[in-house]
């Protein structure tokens, strides 16, 4: 296997391009360090979806949907706007979708390892991904979040990844993954915060583990209850066969979530598998309930996602 970073301009963005024979990324640094493009060269098919607006977001503490909401970005220390409850920063604003995807990263390439980099701006936090590719069709990215204080921090980190969809495709998650509990739900489908439903048939003609059309009604955001013994999901095409795999280890990323929008929110079409670190979106919530990550004081949290993209055939 052979691969390969080269620098760009994408929209007036430096762009990183990283690929194999058979696969390529692009991360744009600046924009919170998010992906635009994940695509499967041998297939010849783009996994990530593009609103159509133009790239670029309005800084820190802006609300998500102000920016292109496109790609795949890094939520963290939280997804839902809270104040974060406890000193030494009880009533730190944590924005929405968290501050990483608003904030300007670095990049620089060592050896066949494009490292990015962003520091904290409400909180004393040095939060770093590295990527490689560990085949020809699989990128790996390694994480970490360094704590600069003398008090334990606690956090939210979820992959926001926005895959392109289409009716009839599959979501997959290990066996004994029977119940959710309910984050967000247009039209309350699914119900209100904090309800539970089964998995994967969650009501009378409900089938979540079949992506739906894009009807323009439903958009619901769950998690599976309880921590994943197994860490993977995966969103497959039953018609090509081609899938995509996020590979995580459960004793860090114990968490699995996922977004699907079939049109019920800002009309966008759209499918995320959202390994993650922590429970229900907002931090204070999650800390209260004992379900967000902690790293100890001057200490370093570690944890990794493995894509997987290929024909199943």
């Amino acid at each position: 296997m052979t691969n390969k970073w080269s620098i760009t301009q994408v929209e007036g963005f430096e762009a990183w391009i990283g690929e194999t024979g058979r696969l390529s990324i692009t991360v744009i640094p600046a924009l919170g360090g998010k992906a635009i493009s994940l695509r499967s060269k041998a297939a010849d098919r783009e996994w990530l979806w593009r609103s159509g607006k133009p790239l670029g977001n309005k800084g820190l503490g802006s609300p998500f949907g102000e920016g292109d909401e496109s790609g795949w970005d890094e939520m963290f220390p939280g997804i839902n706007a809270c104040h974060y409850p406890e000193e030494p920063w009880q009533g730190h604003s944590v924005p929405d979708h968290g501050e990483a995807w608003a904030l300007p990263w670095t990049a620089e390439l060592q050896r066949d390892a494009l490292l990015c980099r962003v520091e904290g701006r409400n909180f004393p936090y040095t939060l770093e991904k590295v990527y490689t590719f560990t085949d020809g069709d699989t990128i790996r990215i390694d994480y970490s979040v360094t704590n600069r204080s003398e008090s334990p921090f606690s956090f939210l980190w979820a992959a926001h990844p926005l895959l392109q969809a289409s009716e009839g495709m599959r979501i997959r998650v290990p066996e004994g993954m029977e119940r959710i509990e309910v984050s967000y739900s247009a039209e309350e489908r699914l119900g209100v915060f904090g309800d539970r439903r089964r998995w994967p048939h969650a009501g009378e003609g409900v089938d979540l583990s079949v992506v739906e059309a894009a009807s323009g009604r439903y958009a619901e955001k769950y998690y599976f209850e309880g921590k994943v013994v197994q860490g993977w999901a995966e969103l497959l095409d039953p018609v090509t066969e081609e899938a995509i795999t996020f590979r995580f280890p459960p004793e860090q990323v114990p968490y699995l979530a996922v977004w699907a929008n079939y049109g019920g929110y800002g009309d966008c079409y759209h499918v995320a598998l959202e390994p993650a670190t922590g429970r229900m979106d907002d931090l204070a919530h999650a800390m209260k309930r004992g379900e967000a990550a902690v790293v100890e004081a001057g200490g370093r949290y570690e944890w990794f996602l493995e894509v997987d993209v290929r024909q199943r055939n």
